[in-house]
């Protein structure tokens, strides 16, 4: 036998032979990964809603220095109808508009984590201080529980 011969014989003998993955060994890879995705779900979700509760807390610590900026440039909190948006536009009938600060008192309006605009309410309601400021949770509508609850500086 030539080694030409052997060699050939060897190829093709190599060529029938498939190497690759059983469906068994497919499927107990794929059982592993859901079972690892499950696992890593379970414990990230809940630091979603811990994280929305923390942005909104900023935010509205944020807001809250602004609103105390804007008060001391121009003696008064903004009303409820001039709402926040007098933090980066000086309201039409602001009493002495020289006196709003150059450039606003916040670069722009932050929304909630769902997307929603912050509200605003002067005077405040909810806590006995000069104004509320707050948003109503992921479903957007006053009240609710978990998620869809109210938060804002009165807590």
């Amino acid at each position: 036998m030539s080694l030409v011969s052997f060699l050939r014989r060897q190829l093709v003998n190599d060529a029938k032979k498939e190497n690759g993955f059983t469906l068994t060994e497919l499927m107990v890879v794929l059982v592993i990964l859901g079972l690892l995705s499950t696992v890593v779900i379970l414990n990230v979700m809940p630091l979603l809603g811990q994280a929305n509760s923390t942005k909104v807390a900023a935010d509205i610590d944020t807001l809250g220095s602004a609103l105390d900026q804007y008060r001391l440039d121009n003696m008064a909190y903004p009303r409820t109808e001039q709402g926040l948006a007098a933090l980066t536009t000086p309201p039409s009938d602001l009493a002495q508009p020289q006196r709003y600060r150059q450039g606003g008192y916040i670069r722009r309006l932050p929304d909630d984590p769902w997307g929603n605009p912050y509200q605003y309410a002067m005077p405040g309601t909810q806590g006995g201080g000069p104004y509320d400021i707050f948003t109503y949770g992921a479903d957007g509508q006053p009240g609710g529980e978990g998620e869809n609850a109210d938060i804002g500086n009165w807590q």
